[in-house]
């Protein structure tokens, strides 16, 4: 098995080192991730610059290589897949986040959409989080993501659909099991802070407050991870409103 590993954190943050150490045993690893961090970049891809890419020593328990790239996470998979590569990788990893991707989250993610970026080739894709900014063991959610990989690896998903899991930051032993949840409402709670730079020119810092709109039911990504859950959730990117199309059309809409 060969599995491309990407990130909206880096080539050296945690998420993705931990993730090179459990995974090179048992598949060939190929790394290629931003060269900084990229969190809450959507799917964002780059028109206006050149993409370079450097081959970059990790700081993993084996050494090894990966790229590193100046762009998007997006970016990043199109490269592996469309330059780096000389064949395509039978899995797309991307993670492990530092930081929950539950509910509307996965619209704003770059962890998200470097896994949706993968769909689009075909080629089966998870985004895999550590639900917490603070503590939290990514050994332990590495793990978690290896016995996933192998339970998924020989099933068939629907075609543009991935995987979204999202870890809680517990002890292996305190995991309470996997709940295949439903995505859920995030909603923040915004605060723009105005500060003045040395020259007095205004600016703004976004900071924000989450306000979890869901109910606390395990089937829900938001409440199976607060009830210490491991949640996983198919996610297509097909936006359209199926059950509205139909009236829609009976609108009679024209110019």
């Amino acid at each position: 098995m060969h599995i491309l590993l990407t990130n909206d954190d880096g080539i050296d943050a945690p998420g993705i080192i931990s993730l090179v150490n459990v995974l090179t045993p048992i598949a060939k690893v190929t790394v290629v991730a931003p060269d900084r961090e990229r969190s809450a970049s959507g799917h964002a891809i780059t028109f206006h610059k050149p993409l370079r890419v450097e081959e970059v020593r990790l700081n993993a328990e084996g050494g090894g290589k990966g790229w590193a790239v100046n762009g998007t996470p997006s970016d990043c998979v199109k490269l592996a897949v469309k330059a780096l590569l000389s064949h395509p990788p039978d899995l797309i990893v991307s993670g492990i986040n530092r930081g929950p991707n539950l509910g509307t989250d996965v619209l704003y993610s770059g962890t998200v959409s470097a896994a949706i970026e993968g769909i689009l080739f075909g080629i089966t894709s998870i985004a895999v989080s550590l639900a917490t900014f603070t503590e939290g063991s990514f050994a332990t959610a590495a793990q978690v993501t290896k016995t996933l990989i192998g339970q998924i690896w020989d099933r068939s998903l629907p075609p543009h659909t991935l995987l979204n899991v999202n870890i809680p930051p517990l002890p292996r032993h305190k995991l309470r099991g996997i709940r295949v949840a439903r995505l859920g409402f995030r909603e923040y709670k915004n605060i723009f802070e105005e500060r003045r730079d040395p020259r007095g020119r205004v600016y703004y810092w976004l900071g924000g407050q989450v306000v979890d709109c869901a109910k606390e039911s395990e089937d829900i990504d938001i409440g199976a991870v607060k009830k210490g859950y491991v949640s996983v959730t198919p996610v297509h990117f097909d936006l359209t409103n199926y059950a509205l199309l139909k009236e829609v059309k009976t609108w009679g809409l024209s110019l």
